[in-house]
């Protein structure tokens, strides 16, 4: 992406230092349990440094183990944006509670994040069953559907998620499919009707001044994507989100 944010003015390169860490190696790869094991340890080593996170799916399920390395910096649960078409708080599905719709159920379990302290944005399309949408409204989880986002607009939703999120450190976490299939088709369960890029953009800048630890940008499919606009669009969401993060580096002193 270029270097400057035409809307907001931002210029993420020269106020910090940004790097590419590569991908999380995988020790045994077709073992899910020992791959959360692997994402978890290289984010416990990020942890540990003044590194804020920016992480590339990936499925959704990456963002359970991201929590888990990230938890040795603060004392309590965190707080968390969630923009996605799903509440990703399913239980165990075909023999396994490691999958794409279930990291916030997990790492709500395991008091990763504060579901009083959670916002699902642009949840919509429909359920063969309701356990994810029970899990999330009856722990507290402030869930939004598409239908609400229409209603209220954009910039009511960013100050509503503002509101809730609070003073404490927060984790964006955004899933393609969040987005309308016109904007990203290469993901893996699309759902019609969904956020438009220009409102997405104009959210993720409304959140500027939330004290964010990291975030990541998952779900883009680039075997479903033979047009190149999922990872266009995806990269322009990291763009912004990175934006966003650059704010919370302390600037050098003028001499």
């Amino acid at each position: 992406m270029r270097a400057i944010n035409v809307a907001t003015g931002a210029r993420p390169f020269e106020r910090a230092r940004v790097g590419d860490l590569g991908d999380v190696r995988f020790k045994d790869l077709f073992n899910l349990e020992n791959a959360i094991k692997d994402i978890e340890r290289t984010f416990s080593k990020i942890a540990e440094s003044d590194v804020l996170p920016l992480a590339v799916g990936g499925d959704h399920s990456v963002t359970y183990p991201i929590l888990k390395g990230l938890r040795s910096r603060f004392d309590e649960p965190v707080g968390l944006l969630h923009i996605d078409a799903h509440t990703d708080t399913w239980p165990e599905f075909a023999g396994s509670k490691f999958h794409h719709g279930a990291p916030f159920r997990l790492a709500t379990d395991e008091g990763l994040i504060d579901p009083h302290r959670t916002v699902q944005i642009g949840i919509r399309g429909g359920q063969n069953f309701a356990d994810g949408l029970d899990y999330s409204r009856d722990k507290g989880m402030r869930v939004i559907t598409i239908e609400e986002f229409d209603d209220l607009g954009w910039e009511a939703v960013a100050q509503e998620a503002k509101r809730i999120v609070g003073e404490g450190p927060v984790y964006l976490t955004f899933d393609v499919d969040g987005l309308d299939p016109a904007y990203t088709p290469g993901t893996g369960t699309p759902e019609a009707g969904g956020i438009t890029m220009r409102e997405a953009q104009r959210l993720i800048r409304a959140f500027s001044g939330v004290n964010l630890i990291g975030g990541d940008v998952v779900e883009v499919s680039p075997p479903l994507d033979p047009s190149g606009m999922t990872s266009l669009n995806g990269a322009t969401i990291l763009f912004e989100i990175l934006c966003l993060l650059a704010e919370h580096v302390t600037l050098p002193p003028i001499n």
